[in-house]
């Protein structure tokens, strides 16, 4: 699962690009908008597969919540809240990088792999 969470803290650092552009430059760009969306549904399968290897989300993180979210933009597509897109980039994910910190130095640690800065 070290791999898994390294993919996530990847994720979560593309993500944090998109934020650091700013809501303007995201609200304008249909090609942010449909980055975001994809990194929200890898971040969902991701946690799927976490929560079924029994990996337990750390206080401000719900693998549950990544799920449902990857299945409402997978499959309601037509009806994506930009809004709501934009919070869960810009705050929620902010929040689950703080948060997975010590899963991904521990990832890190198990692979052998010099720790990361993170954004």
């Amino acid at each position: 699962m070290a791999k898994e969470l390294l993919h996530i803290q990847r994720w979560l650092s593309l993500a944090a690009s998109i934020v650091a552009r700013g809501k303007d430059a995201y609200d304008a760009d249909e090609v942010a908008q449909e980055a975001g969306d994809s990194l929200m549904m890898k971040l969902g399968e991701a946690a799927k597969t976490l929560a079924g290897h029994g990996v337990r989300a750390p206080r401000g993180v719900s693998w549950s919540n990544a799920a449902k979210n990857r299945e409402k933009l997978a499959h309601h597509y037509s009806v994506i809240d930009r809004e709501v897109t934009w919070q869960t980039l810009s705050q929620s994910l902010a929040e689950w990088n703080q948060a997975l910190e010590p899963l991904f130095r521990a990832a890190q640690a198990e692979l052998g792999l010099e720790p990361l800065e993170s954004e």
